[in-house]
């Protein structure tokens, strides 16, 4: 069986699997559903399971499910999860799941339609997605294998399952190696893809080094409650406030500090910054991941940039969209030289723009940011008709093929002109 067709073609996967499904239950073997499996169904209906069972086994109502988390180890490392996985945006099509080490939902984030799927299911808080709670899934078997797994289609136990393609992994508590419970993302079959899994892996690495690194105020392995409340949601080195301003023109990005100091931005978190500054009502991570990456680009890959972004800027970028807030809005380089321009101030403009934006990146989508910043600044100086500004620009890496300046320099100072001459004949070259 050509496993692969669980990404190219999932609809032709899934109906041979749901053929497997019913000959493994009629007990006829099949090996497009591995013995691991087999072995979950016959655990699972000998403990009530049917396949054509709906309802799984609800533990706690929604109500108890919050005041259980409060107290909860996972409690605080449930934000970063949700920076780095959850789309709760209308258009977001998985759900992200976090259980206790029983298997019991105890945290769900997705978007309206994905939650409506969901409840269809009753998969929601306070149900038990245990072998014992709903037959064999995703979670069940990271609890069994204590691995990460991947569940497609008729691989789920229930056929009211067979929709939904699931990945899941344990997080353990990295003081005692005790599982504390299980992270699951889950959605309509197409969802799925080949980075998934390792999207949902990396998840658990990040949530393991912040429990490593924080217990929340209990012992190692301990399950009091959190001192002070609840624990910050980044691995923030610095707090919002502290954040200055962006560097975004030329080749060396960077973030600037209050204090003075400065961080170095890799491109790929420059590029994103950039597009963060070129628009106030925010990105999703889907349109993100196409600017950047086109049609080969994953918005889980877009979440992990986004999770580390943020654990250098806390709260000057927030989420769901994702923009620049009030501490950060306005205050790049780039957006400097447009609100000097806006302000009618063009010679201040053109001291402040020093170097084409992010230089060294070759994405169409900043290129074309690039373009309309240029355009906006030789607009403005042509504009303005001052020939000592237009010789400025001309000066400028920016400005020098800038054809349409050198013909408003020889209308102000004369075809005769050497400064004319000059930048009329390199323009030539």
């Amino acid at each position: 069986m050509d496993h692969g067709l669980k990404f190219s073609d999932p609809a032709t996967y899934a109906r041979t699997l749901r053929r497997a499904h019913e000959l493994v239950i009629a007990g006829v073997q099949r090996p497009e559903i591995p013995t691991r499996l087999v072995d979950s169904w016959h655990r699972s209906m000998a403990l009530g399971i049917s396949p054509d069972q709906h309802s799984p086994r609800h533990l706690h109502e929604v109500s108890e499910v919050l005041e259980i988390r409060r107290e909860h180890r996972l409690q605080q490392v449930m934000p970063a999860l949700q920076d780095l996985l959850a789309d709760d945006s209308r258009s977001g099509r998985h759900l992200l799941v976090l259980t206790d080490a029983g298997g019991e939902v105890l945290w769900r984030v997705g978007s309206p339609e994905v939650l409506r799927r969901a409840d269809q299911l009753e998969f929601r808080e306070g149900a038990d997605w245990s072998e014992a709670g709903i037959g064999t899934n995703a979670i069940s078997e990271a609890l069994v294998t204590g691995g990460p797994v991947q569940l497609f289609s008729a691989e789920h136990l229930v056929r009211t399952h067979h929709e939904w393609a699931c990945t899941a992994a344990p997080i353990t508590d990295p003081h005692t190696g005790r599982v504390l419970g299980v992270l699951d993302v889950s959605g309509p079959l197409d969802t799925i893809s080949a980075d998934t899994l390792r999207m949902v892996r990396c998840a658990v690495r990040v949530a393991e080094a912040l429990l490593g690194t924080s217990d929340g105020g209990t012992s190692p392995g301990g399950s009091a409650p959190v001192r002070g409340g609840r624990q910050p949601a980044l691995p923030v080195a610095r707090s919002a406030t502290a954040v200055a301003s962006l560097e975004l023109l030329g080749d060396k990005a960077a973030v600037v500090f209050d204090e003075g100091s400065r961080t170095a931005l890799t491109l790929r978190r420059a590029e994103i910054l950039a597009l963060l500054d070129s628009r106030s009502q925010g990105w999703s991570a889907e349109e993100l991941a196409y600017e950047l990456h086109g049609d080969s680009g994953t918005p889980q890959a877009i979440r992990t940039e986004m999770f580390r972004v943020r654990s250098l800027l806390g709260g000057a970028v927030e989420s769901n969209p994702y923009r620049l807030g009030a501490a950060l809005a306005g205050r790049s380089d780039s957006g400097r030289v447009l609100r000097l321009l806006q302000g009618g101030r063009v010679a201040d403009a053109l001291d402040a723009y020093r170097a084409p934006l992010l230089s060294r990146s070759g994405s169409l989508a900043v290129q074309l940011l690039r373009d309309r910043l240029n355009l906006a600044v030789g607009s403005a100086v042509r504009a303005g008709g001052d020939a000592a500004l237009l010789v400025r620009w001309l000066s400028t890496d920016m400005g020098a093929a800038d054809p349409l300046a050198v013909e408003a320099l020889g209308r102000l100072v004369g075809p005769g002109d050497a400064r004319y001459l000059a930048f009329r004949a390199a323009a030539v070259v």
